[in-house]
């Protein structure tokens, strides 16, 4: 083979390469909103961002041949990186409520839970139930669906809304500075396992939820939804979700 078709050969092969090389960075990215501070559903462990949700949207993306981009902030401001399209969709155990999905559309649901009320160990305030919550401080965090719950509770029984920011909220019932909160009952459990917390259920959820993934309204992101969809689908017939929820759980926590 002469100079000429060894440096021919040369040229086609690199431009060979370099198209792969575009073709490979066209691979479409799915950017997912999360705070890794939600344990086990989302947490950051050694700089790695980990969790149930986390672990979800990895296969979510493995079968779909897609990138997902994980983008962390406070959870108070998810929503507004949805709105100015920063983010594709918000992964952060996000419950489907009516207020919602006037302005969103949901994925399927992918966890089923309970909203649920928590009181310092041996309920030294002597709360039995939800009536007793009346003249008393509960607490909740910003932006979330438990604070839309106990703000409508607020109405039927007369008690004093605490809004917190940050998680200190459950250090503060068990100091006894404000007298119950409400959080997913199924990440709190973990969580007092992990570090034992001295908290303690207070009675049965008062309400039972479903989270999904909220997206914009918008036709682009139907279709993102639809393959979302059609992959969770496939997840739960296949025993996938199950599996990802014993990892973390021990239990199901994918199904109604």
């Amino acid at each position: 083979m002469n100079r000429f078709k060894i440096l021919l050969l040369g040229i086609l092969l690199g431009t060979l390469f370099i198209a792969c090389g575009k073709e490979e960075s066209k691979k479409e990215v799915i950017r997912v909103g999360t705070s890794g501070g939600y344990y086990p559903f989302t947490y950051t462990e050694n700089d790695e961002l980990k969790g149930f949700d986390i672990d979800v949207w990895n296969e979510i993306g493995k079968r779909l041949g897609k990138d997902i981009e994980f983008k962390q902030a406070k959870f108070s401001g998810l929503f507004g990186m949805l709105d100015t399209g920063k983010i594709d969709t918000i992964s952060n155990q996000i419950t489907i409520t009516d207020k919602r999905l006037e302005k969103y559309n949901f994925s399927v649901p992918y966890v089923y839970s309970g909203a649920q009320f928590f009181v310092a160990k041996g309920n030294p305030k002597g709360i039995m139930g939800i009536e007793d919550l009346a003249g008393r401080r509960v607490a909740t965090e910003v932006g979330t669906n438990y604070e839309e719950i106990v703000r409508e509770l607020s109405k039927k029984i007369d008690f004093e809304t605490v809004v917190y920011n940050s998680g200190s909220l459950v250090k503060d019932v068990e100091l006894g500075r404000v007298d119950t909160f409400m959080m997913d009952k199924v990440s709190i459990i973990e969580l007092i396992k992990k570090n034992d917390l001295q908290i303690e259920l207070l009675d049965k959820p008062a309400k039972y939820i479903a989270n999904a993934f909220p997206f914009v309204k918008k036709e682009k992101n139907e279709i993102m939804m639809k393959e979302i969809n059609e992959t969770l689908d496939e997840m739960r017939a296949d025993g996938t979700l199950v599996e990802i929820s014993n990892k973390y759980f021990g239990m199901d926590i994918t199904s109604n």
